[in-house]
């Protein structure tokens, strides 16, 4: 497959891409460059914050969340790119210096928010990761937060079974994915591990195509990783970027992958920071709105 630059651009710690197919658009951040961006039609828009930002989710109400390190808020999308109009939503995580890093909404619009230690100055510089204690959290269209894990060390990876049965949540200091059965109260049931260590990098986030199968980025590996429902190698698709972070189904028929990557000190490829397109020839599961 034949891996694109979707646009000359490059970014510091690009995550979280959010293909939105009511508007045909991509959504993404750059954790790092504390930026929300988007590409629809061509157009690219982003708006720019004062800390730093982990996913960017459109709502059904027409504006869209973003997970600041403060808190979960709500964007206006007709505001200005450098003075965003913000409204506090909620504050999942009440610990004291962390941040939100993953998200995702499952199939009925509950945004599900992994957090950790933040590892960010303010100007988006690295600072050294000391303790776990992130957790994963889920919020609802009324903006109550049910905590669900905690003592975790660098939450990745947000994706459910057909059935809604199951969750899969990757710890990047464990270097493995783990899967969780949904409780029919909603809590989560004992873990185990359904995707090892493997010898390309450490798990970052992932995508699920429409066979079950789970495209997971790998950070520092320079490719992806395509696991079976089982959590055996399927393939291993190799990318133009040393430190891929993130990837999402999008296009007309969900057969385009968008691939988000990061430029650190460590990179080594001569496309690291910028935002990658392939037609991979398997469709993939569609992304879900915020509910509220």
């Amino acid at each position: 497959m034949q891996w694109l630059p979707v646009s000359e651009r490059r970014f510091k710690l690009a995550e979280g891409p959010f293909w939105d197919r009511e508007e045909e658009a991509l959504y993404w951040v750059d954790i790092a460059g504390f930026l929300a961006c988007r590409l629809s039609h061509g157009r690219y828009h982003q708006w720019r914050f004062a800390e730093p930002v982990s996913a960017f989710i459109p709502c059904e109400q027409g504006d869209a969340l973003v997970t600041l390190a403060s808190g979960v808020y709500r964007l206006d999308l007709s505001s200005p790119s450098e003075q965003p109009r913000l409204t506090l939503f909620c504050v999942a995580d009440p610990v004291a210096g962390n941040r939100a890093n993953e998200a995702r909404c499952d199939a009925q619009g509950r945004l599900w928010l992994g957090s950790m230690q933040n590892n960010l100055d303010a100007e988006g510089g690295d600072l050294p990761l000391l303790r776990r204690s992130g957790g994963l959290f889920r919020v609802d269209h009324d903006a109550s937060v049910t905590p669900l894990l905690s003592e975790q060390g660098i939450v990745n990876t947000l994706l459910w079974n057909a059935e809604g049965t199951v969750v899969y949540c990757a710890d990047s200091l464990d270097g493995v994915i783990y899967q969780h059965p949904l409780k029919p109260d909603g809590s989560l049931g004992g873990r185990s591990i359904w995707a090892g260590e493997q010898p390309r990098g450490v798990p970052d986030g992932s995508a699920m195509d429409a066979d079950g199968y789970v495209w997971n980025a790998r950070w520092d590996g320079d490719c992806l990783i395509r696991f079976a429902p089982d959590g055996s190698v399927d393939r291993i698709v190799e990318l133009p970027v040393s430190h891929p972070t993130s990837c999402v189904f999008g296009g007309p028929d969900l057969t385009t992958l968008y691939v988000t990557s990061a430029a650190p000190a460590s990179a080594r490829q001569a496309l690291d920071g910028v935002l990658l397109m392939a037609d991979v020839g398997v469709k993939g599961l569609a992304c879900h709105r915020f509910a509220g």
